[in-house]
C-alpha cells in the first residue's frame, strides 16, 4: 500500500488540498470494477502537477494518493447530499459522472467495507488537513484553504451545456471572507479574462465537504474551492493527457489567484 497522501509543509498562510487527483487503488479492488471504471475517468486527472508550482510561492500542499472511487474525500462521512435535489455522486461512489456503475454486477461495498474505507483514507486525509490549518494559524493568525479541482467541461448528466472555465466557489460567502472573493473574482474578471478564460462564483459547483467543513470565517480560516474545467489543461478523452501548452497558458491565472491568498489579510 503507497502513503495515503503526501504533504509538502509551507511558510505561508495558504494550503493547497487536492483531494481527487489520486490514481491508486487497494489491492484487488480493480478487479472489482467494470472496464469503464478502470480507466478512472472521474480523476482530477493531473491537479497535482499543474499545482506543483504553488510550492515555490511558499504554499503547503496535501495530495490525496487514492482515487476517489475508493473514498471521496469531499464527501461527508454520514454520506448526506451537497446538492441536494442534483445528480451527484455519494462518499463511496457507485455510479460514473457519465453514468453507468462502477462496480461489476452492481456488487457494491457493504456498510463493513465502507467503514473501513473512511477509517483508512478518509480520516487521516482530513485528520491532516485539520492539523495543518491549524499549524498555520497558529503561525499567522489565520490560514486560507484552496481546495483544488478539476471536472470535465461537459458532463450532461451532472449539468447542463459547458461549464465556465474557473468554478469559484465559497458556500454562498460562508467559507470565507467576502474581501478574499471579491479579490478572487477581480483576478477572474481581470487576469483570466484577458486571456479569454469564463468563471462564475458559487455556480453549480459552491464547495464541498471540505470547502464547507473547514471554511470558518469566525475562526479566521478561509476556504474556497476552485472546480476547474479541464479544457483549460489537457486532452478530455482517454488517455487524458496532460497538455503542456494549454498549462503554461493557465497556470498564470491560477498563481495570480494563489499568491492573492497569500498576500491578503483578514
Amino acid at each position: 500500500m503507497t502513503d495515503v497522501f503526501t504533504l509538502h509543509p509551507g511558510s505561508t498562510p495558504l494550503l493547497i488540498s487536492v483531494p481527487h487527483a489520486g490514481l491508486s487503488l487497494p489491492e484487488g479492488m480493480a478487479d472489482r470494477l467494470t472496464p469503464e471504471a478502470r480507466a478512472l475517468p472521474d480523476t482530477d486527472w493531473h491537479v497535482d502537477r499543474l499545482y506543483d508550482f504553488a510550492k515555490g510561492l511558499g504554499a503547503s500542499v496535501l495530495v490525496a494518493q487514492y482515487s476517489r472511487y475508493v473514498v471521496d474525500l469531499n464527501r461527508p462521512p454520514s454520506d448526506e447530499s451537497l446538492y441536494p435535489g442534483q445528480t451527484t455522486t455519494g462518499l463511496i461512489p457507485v455510479d460514473l459522472f457519465e453514468g453507468g456503475a462502477i462496480y461489476q454486477n452492481d456488487v457494491t461495498p457493504d456498510m463493513a467495507e465502507t467503514f473501513q474505507r473512511v477509517d483508512a483514507f478518509w480520516r487521516p486525509y482530513h485528520e491532516t488537513l485539520g492539523a495543518e490549518l491549524a499549524r498555520i494559524k497558529a503561525q499567522f493568525g489565520h490560514a486560507v484553504l484552496w481546495d483544488a479541482h478539476s471536472i470535465a467541461s461537459a458532463v450532461p448528466r451532472l449539468f447542463d451545456g459547458v461549464l465556465p472555465d474557473f468554478n469559484l466557489g465559497t458556500f454562498g460567502g460562508l467559507s470565507c471572507a467576502e474581501s478574499l472573493s471579491e479579490t478572487l473574482m477581480r483576478i477572474a474578471e481581470e487576469t483570466g479574462r484577458d486571456k479569454g478564460y469564463t468563471h462564475v462564483l458559487n455556480g453549480r459547483f459552491k464547495g464541498g465537504f471540505i470547502t464547507r467543513q473547514m471554511g470558518d470565517p469566525d475562526s479566521a480560516i478561509h476556504a474556497v474551492q476552485l472546480e476547474l474545467s479541464q479544457a483549460t489543461y489537457m486532452d478530455e478523452a482517454l488517455p487524458y493527457g496532460y497538455r503542456s501548452d494549454l498549462a503554461e497558458r493557465v497556470t498564470p491565472v491560477l498563481s495570480a489567484f494563489l499568491e492573492a491568498c497569500i498576500d491578503w489579510r483578514p
